[in-house]
């Protein structure tokens, strides 16, 4: 039945094992005694077939059927769910991440493979979320200074057919159809087809998108010991670009966000879009040769074409009368392609009465970006900028994305070579310890920059060492104690490798180190509590003045320290729950910003999800997420105020191939500021509203 597989993959929430309705049989088969394991075969950014409470790091895993159960629409909404994590606006076009105290729009992973350009990705044919805390380049190379979020995709099930399809409709008259499909195709083979398209609305005036997904995969066993899995997606985006609203001066402290005008664009109807067409190829290899011996290749091509346009207020003043609004604006295009071969071999033996289980591997990368920025002109004012009179709605003076601002392409070659051993000491302590290598060559064309003596080209090559050490200790089998060290670093390039300058060619790359103790316990078969205390160090990096874009002010570093708590589970038969707890203390040094709140960086945040199963036919649900007042930017000159939000959710299955589901957001009418990108531009967060959705499986 949909209830009893719905509480089998809750109670594997901490296991990372994810399991869909059509498809939990499969799952049940090979989840050992134990049931505790991140399976190699599941494409897990570990890369080893490791036990979670063997892992010496802060993780949180997010199953498909959380996924539904919650009825999240986007990756934004899983992460608001993990500790440690808050979400930037990404300017209304990209998924954009802050996590322990770090902001980035490229540490995203697909399959356990970099997923390098900016978009928001999509959840239709997710089977589960992994969320790993904490620099890490022994297993993700470089940047995820503060953690890297890896999806992972459905795959085939051999000798097995089935279907499942969803329709959705909110209360703003979104809508969303999603199919899943698993055919045997043969004894040894089987494909999994997945696809989604959804009609875009929400609560903001001029809103509005479509974006449609296919994602075909084969899985084919090329003899007892080899499997093949070929993957192609295709992902179509268009929609409205929306960066919020201003902020206003406040008296005798910072700036918040305007008030009042929750629905108000701030931008053209007309003007304001991003579209993206992004194919992604994919070929993996697995290939047994013993029983303590595995290998698996995987080779990835994808390509993508990138475009976004805006209007967006630069400033307000409300000190006028009428009040006053600044705009600027200016329109992006990026066409990148991305191939990355990677390797990985894991062998298990002993040396004596030690254990070894080693991890070896390497990657190389091959990234091609061309990009171009053109600013907006304002007739009236003959410039990027203009400034009126406010009016709700806004009314624009003519304007067109006609100023060409940069011209530039790099290209990025990487080499990447990895060991890492998991040894295991004795029965109750155990030892991981590795390092990485990193060769990065990037070679960057600024058209802008060429002059008489200036031929506009940059280049820098840099080679990096980046270890990891973890240390744990069992004193039982459901219960371990780690300590670990593990390094991170960002090119000068940047997360896209867009900004070598003849500044930044001659300046290393920034390194991250996290120093992290930790406890995890698996209280019951179904309920996992974890905890971890931790102090991340950044080192020099750079931000953007708020008042000028053109001005980039290199800053000393910052530091991060804070814990994280997490429960999730079942408390009993019939209640499963998902809460989590972190503290964030970031401090900025130097740069004109010492001793200031690192940016987003909420002190305090807090979500809970209980779901309890009232009979065999109805569940019901009801979560809270809190986060506390942050500061924008680095010059904590604009203050985003705290917020509760409650949802709630009721389930009914009208057989036991067939569910009818309810989720309200935003249940008391909060009024909220979920996120931002910078001191100008803030989301406003969405009123009380509903999504109705059903699900059959075939």
């Amino acid at each position: 039945m949909i209830r009893k597989s719905a509480l089998l993959a809750t109670s594997l929430l901490s296991a990372g094992l994810g399991v869909g309705m059509a498809g939990a049989q499969q799952d049940e088969d090979v989840v050992e005694v134990n049931g505790r394991y991140l399976s190699l075969d599941q494409l897990n950014s570990v890369k080893t077939p490791t036990p979670i409470i063997d892992v010496p790091q802060s993780l949180s895993i997010v199953t498909d059927i959380q996924i539904a159960d919650q009825g999240f629409a986007n990756l934004g909404d899983i992460l608001r769910y993990a500790p440690g994590l808050s979400i930037s606006q990404g300017e209304g076009h990209r998924d954009a991440i802050n996590i322990r105290g770090n902001q980035s729009t490229a540490d995203f992973f697909l399959n356990g493979v970099r997923d390098d350009v900016q978009y928001y990705r999509p959840l239709y044919n997710l089977e589960q979320v992994e969320i790993l805390r904490g620099s890490n380049a022994l297993l993700f190379g470089r940047g995820g200074g503060g953690g890297v979020v890896n999806r992972v995709t459905k795959s085939p099930v051999l000798g097995e057919t089935f279907s499942g399809v969803s329709a959705g409709i909110d209360t703003f008259g979104a809508w969303q159809l999603t199919g899943d499909t698993n055919l045997a195709t043969g004894d040894h083979s089987a494909l999994r087809l997945n696809a989604f398209v959804e009609d875009m609305a929400n609560h903001r005036d001029a809103f509005d998108g479509t974006r449609y997904g296919i994602n075909p995969t084969v899985l084919t066993e090329l003899g007892s010991d080899t499997t093949a899995t070929f993957f192609y997606e295709y992902l179509n985006d268009d929609r409205v670009v929306d960066r919020g609203v201003p902020s206003v001066t406040v008296n005798g402290g910072p700036s918040r966000p305007l008030e009042g005008f929750d629905e108000t664009f701030f931008g053209s109807a007309d003007g304001n879009r991003t579209t993206l067409e992004a194919h992604t190829f994919r070929v993996r290899l697995d290939h047994e040769f013993n029983d303590r011996l595995r290998s698996n290749v995987t080779v990835q091509h994808a390509d993508y074409d990138k475009a976004y346009q805006n209007i967006y207020a630069a400033g307000f003043n409300a000190a006028t009368t009428p009040n006053q609004v600044t705009l600027d604006g200016y329109r992006d295009i990026t066409a990148r392609t991305n191939t990355v071969i990677q390797a990985n071999l894991v062998g298990e033996f002993n040396t004596g009465a030690i254990g070894h289980t080693v991890l070896a591997g390497g990657e190389y990368g091959d990234q091609a970006t061309d990009n171009a920025r053109f600013d907006n002109l304002f007739a009236a004012s003959n410039d990027d900028q203009i400034t009126i009179d406010f009016s709700d709605p806004l009314v624009i003076p003519g304007f067109a994305f006609v100023t060409p601002v940069r011209d530039r392409s790099s290209q990025v070659r990487f080499t990447s070579l990895y060991v890492q051993d998991q040894i295991e000491l004795t029965e109750t302590l155990k030892l991981v310890i590795g390092a990485r290598f990193d060769r990065f060559d990037v070679e960057a064309l600024d058209l802008f920059a060429v002059t008489a003596t200036d031929n506009g080209r940059r280049g820098r090559v840099d080679e990096e060492i980046s270890p990891r050490f973890g240390l744990i200790y069992k004193p039982a089998e459901n219960m371990s104690f780690y300590a670990s060290y593990t390094e991170t670093f960002l090119p000068s390039a940047g997360d896209q490798f867009l900004t070598l300058s003849t500044t930044s060619e001659d300046i290393r790359p920034q390194v991250f180190e996290n120093r992290e103790i930790g406890a995890k316990w698996d209280i019951t078969n179904a309920l996992s509590f974890t905890a971890a205390l931790f102090r991340l160090e950044r080192g020099r990096f750079t931000t953007v003045n708020p008042d000028d874009p053109s001005i980039v002010t290199t800053v000393t570093g910052s530091t991060t320290e804070g814990f994280e708590l997490q429960l999730v589970g079942e408390l009993t038969d019939s209640w499963t729950l998902n809460a989590g707890y972190s503290y964030l203390d970031g401090t900025v040094e130097g740069g004109g910003f010492d001793g200031n709140a690192t940016r987003q960086t909420p002190q305090h945040m807090l979500s809970v999800w209980n779901r309890y199963q009232v009979s065999e036919q109805l569940g019901v649900a009801i979560g809270a997420t809190y986060q506390d007042a942050y500061f924008v930017l680095e010059d904590n000159s604009v203050e985003i105020p705290a917020y509760t939000r409650i949802d709630a959710a009721l389930y009914y299955d009208l057989d036991e191939t067939t569910r009818v589901q309810l989720n309200v957001e935003n249940l008391l009418d909060e009024g909220y500021f979920p996120d931002a990108h910078n001191n100008t531009n803030i989301s406003t967060g969405e009123p009380l509203n509903a999504r109705l959705t059903i699900r059959r499986d075939f």
